[in-house]
């Protein structure tokens, strides 16, 4: 699939930058695939405005591909159906993007699942190669990209990514089937490289940048860069959030994006309560994600978030093990009590017995 094949209009939203949540896996007490509570949580997000949903990526637990538990094909295709049918009867238009990890054989077969399944993008993970050579994993992405287009992706090495220097984002950013990077990096200058590398090869119109860095998201969205190329000055932005920390009080995020596109387009001064709520939000994501404690309780955090407002029964992971951090729960109350303007609980709770509805 070549990204000429997206739709325009799904595009356009990419494009101009929205907020992208990463899914997370709903589970019962036995730990079983919860297909009621899954398609709710597709069906909020929706509701909440966002321009694209991410399945198959960290949040979405990455055991789901393992043998015995085999549930990246059923989660996959319980989202796409669940957004086609859901994105028409709202009159939205999502772009559903699909994670896709492993060696090139492994990430070729999960892409083309993806495209059998209709989603548009794949949200490209480079984790399973750490300790290869530059040449050898921009070959893998474009092998990668002749079956789907791809969103890059700069994981920070604490939670299993790896340095990528500017040399590789410089020939990534050639790939022609290439519509975006997400970046979190959660370093200001690998987060510059990638930028600087987008620019210099040209393709700052065609390849759309996306924060990750869940340690600065708004002052992400509200920077231009100004990068200086040999054809001459580059503004760019970063123009939308492909997040897990999206994939809660996603109303809110969403809110934000707007606000941010608003200011900018308008080019009105950022207020101070903007940067402000810049902090506060990097603080209830350092709880939701469990910084303390080296993001060990990262999945169960946004998972007590979503059983708080009733959009998932309790916080199982498919690994036993994976479980709130020692008072976790109570620093979730704390930023709950803190900053009751960023959550979205009034807008759950009227529309959450539509989205639970088979």
């Amino acid at each position: 699939m070549h990204k000429s094949e997206i739709p325009q209009n799904i595009m356009d939203v990419f494009k101009k930058g929205c907020a992208i949540p990463a899914q997370p896996l709903a589970l019962d007490a036995e730990r079983n695939f919860d297909q009621q509570h899954q398609k709710a949580l597709t069906r909020y997000y929706i509701d909440a405005g966002v321009g694209g949903i991410a399945v198959g990526v960290h949040s979405t637990q990455f055991e789901i591909r393992d043998p015995g538990i085999d549930l990246f094909e059923p989660v996959l295709s319980l989202a796409s159906q669940t957004i086609d049918e859901y994105a028409v009867q709202q009159g939205k238009a999502v772009l559903k993007v699909a994670g896709v990890c492993g060696k090139t054989e492994q990430a070729i077969k999960e892409a083309q699942f993806a495209a059998s399944q209709g989603y548009h993008a794949v949200l490209l993970s480079l984790a399973a190669f750490a300790d290869s050579e530059i040449e050898d994993i921009v070959a893998h992405c474009q092998r990668i990209s002749e079956e789907m287009p791809l969103i890059g992706f700069y994981l920070q090495p604490s939670v299993g990514g790896r340095e990528l220097p500017y040399e590789f984002w410089r020939q990534f950013a050639e790939i022609d089937n290439v519509i975006g990077i997400k970046m979190a990096p959660f370093n200001r200058y690998q987060t510059f490289d990638v930028v600087r590398a987008v620019c210099e090869a040209g393709r700052a119109d065609d390849i759309t940048l996306y924060t990750g860095n869940d340690d600065n998201i708004i002052n992400d969205l509200l920077s231009t860069y100004r990068i200086q190329t040999d054809a001459g000055s580059v503004d760019v932005r970063i123009r939308g959030g492909l997040l897990g920390h999206f994939c809660v009080w996603t109303k809110g995020a969403v809110d934000i994006i707007n606000e941010v596109h608003e200011i900018v387009e308008a080019g009105k001064d950022v207020p101070q309560e903007l940067l402000t709520k810049n902090i506060e939000v990097t603080d209830a994501n350092a709880v939701f994600f469990d910084a303390k404690h080296k993001f060990a309780g990262c999945i169960p955090g946004i998972h007590e978030v979503l059983r708080r407002q009733g959009l998932l029964l309790g916080t199982w992971c498919l690994n036993p093990e994976e479980v709130l951090s020692p008072g976790q729960e109570d620093e979730i109350t704390r930023v709950y009590n803190a900053y009751p303007h960023l959550n979205d609980d009034a807008f759950v709770k009227e529309n959450l017995a539509k989205w639970l509805a088979d």
